[in-house]
């Protein structure tokens, strides 16, 4: 969280009632992925000799707005806090512009090994809660 990424830092905004900061109007979309499954598609593709040498997107292709993920971590948490949005001039300028959407194509690394990431984003937002200390 203390690089912005959007995940922990709703999460931990989230576990300590604050109110979810969505930057924009939450219509951006994102795919995540479990560390878990990365590692695990790395140590597959690595253990392919057609892939050296080769690179890879290795990620997830399931897309989620900020919308939608703030409102999934507040019903993953049972939590209250409202989402509130801030324009992007607010934070970082009035010259900010964000991608709107960012997708990694994996069906490279899918020809090589069988690679779908499997867990689901409710379970990363679990894990995420319980590896954040208690505040």
């Amino acid at each position: 969280g203390s690089y912005g990424m959007v995940l922990p830092s709703f999460v931990a905004q989230g576990l300590a009632g604050k109110p979810i900061t969505v930057y924009g109007d939450g219509t951006q979309s994102r795919c995540f992925a479990h560390v878990g499954d990365v590692i695990n598609a790395m140590v597959a593709i690595s253990q392919v000799p057609q892939a050296e040498g080769h690179v890879f997107n290795v990620g997830s292709d399931r897309e989620i707005t900020i919308n939608q993920l703030a409102e999934l971590v507040k019903r993953t948490l049972n939590c209250a806090s409202p989402i509130v949005h801030v324009p992007y001039s607010e934070s970082y300028g009035g010259d900010f512009e964000d991608v709107q959407r960012r997708i990694p194509d994996i069906s490279k690394i899918q020809g090589y090994i069988d690679y779908h990431p499997d867990t689901d984003l409710a379970q990363i937002i679990t894990e995420i809660a319980e590896s954040m200390p208690a505040s």
